[in-house]
């Protein structure tokens, strides 16, 4: 893949020359963004993927359900339905896509979770279903400007700043570093925890932020309990399992778990793998299989390994929840 990526280098400029032309057509008003009635905030990258936009999602959800009617959208990546998608009783990983499928079982009738490839026909399709939602959360949609979101939130990881990246087919931007100036907020995700203030500032200059974004960084909150359908398990009590991924980094929960001193075999699928038959055969036999939320909810359909099967939930830690917090409620309120 590396090879590949090095000998993709001539098409760079291409890619790059395309992108930035499109977003250029957006920033003159060639092409437009359509605005809303409600508040819109969007939660995206320039890279592609693993960056944490679902604990990102999920902690907005968290910090607004209680006062708001809160509605997700998302495209509904390598899901087996088209078009606009409103989750119901009877959804699944496949009708809605993992990441979506995710938000609707955490929590259930709290909020709507909606999916639709086309963002404005989404958002209007939520408004007709509900008219009582007062803020829609779009969950990896910084490339999708045919909405003008409200308020912008870029995410980038600390082990992979886009400013040290290149675009596609070589590097894994989206759209040119800059297209970093249209977010409001940037979030430097999977810190770690001991990072001092003096590294922030360094980081801040190095992302040569404007002055009116706000730079925040976060770390992975991993629980003590790992977690199925039926029963709970301390960590602390659990040594010998299988490690399940398929997502785009595994590096973090890998080495969390090698922190804990577990001893695991780590079986690595690529992001949003659909898993088979013969996948499930190499560690169905094991007591304990630990997987990640959002590949539970696609490994929980092959019953071969329901029993033994549980997730290792995580949440997202702000270092000034505070003042992020309060960014984001003067925002939905304004």
């Amino acid at each position: 893949m590396k090879l590949l990526r090095n000998i993709s280098f001539p098409f760079v400029p291409v890619y790059y020359a395309v992108t930035w032309t499109r977003n250029k057509l957006y920033d003159f008003g060639i092409k437009t963004s359509k605005s809303y009635n409600i508040p819109i905030i969007c939660v995206g990258n320039l890279s592609v993927g693993g960056t944490g936009k679902t604990p990102m999602i999920e902690y907005l959800i968290r910090l607004l359900k209680d006062n708001h009617k809160v509605a997700t959208l998302s495209r509904g990546y390598k899901r087996k339905t088209s078009g606009f998608q409103i989750a119901n009783k009877d959804s699944s990983a496949e009708t809605l896509g993992d990441e979506p499928f995710q938000f609707c079982k955490k929590f259930k009738n709290e909020i709507i979770v909606a999916v639709d490839t086309n963002r404005q026909n989404g958002i209007e399709s939520i408004q007709t279903c509900d008219d009582s939602v007062d803020v829609v959360l779009l969950d990896d949609a910084f490339q999708h400007r045919k909405v003008k979101a409200g308020l912008n939130i870029l995410l980038t990881t600390y082990n992979n700043l886009y400013v040290d990246d290149l675009v596609l087919p070589t590097g894994n931007l989206r759209e040119p570093k800059s297209g970093a100036e249209r977010a409001n907020i940037i979030i430097v995700t999977k810190c770690p925890e001991t990072l001092s203030d003096k590294q922030k500032g360094e980081i801040i200059q190095k992302l040569n932020t404007k002055a009116e974004q706000k730079v925040f960084f976060s770390s992975i909150k991993y629980s003590d309990f790992i977690i199925n359908e039926q029963e709970q398990i301390k960590l602390e009590d659990v040594n010998d399992f299988s490690l399940v991924t398929g997502i785009a980094n595994a590096e973090p929960l890998v080495n969390f778990l090698k922190s804990e001193n577990k001893n695991f075999e780590h079986f690595n699928f690529k992001d949003h793998h659909e898993f088979s038959e013969s996948d499930i055969s190499k560690f169905s036999n094991e007591d304990i299989v630990i997987t990640t939320e959002k590949d539970f909810t696609r490994l929980q359909n092959h019953k071969s390994i329901l029993e033994s099967l549980y997730y290792l939930p995580i949440e997202v830690n702000i270092d000034k929840p505070l003042e992020f917090n309060k960014l984001i409620e003067n925002f939905v309120r304004k």
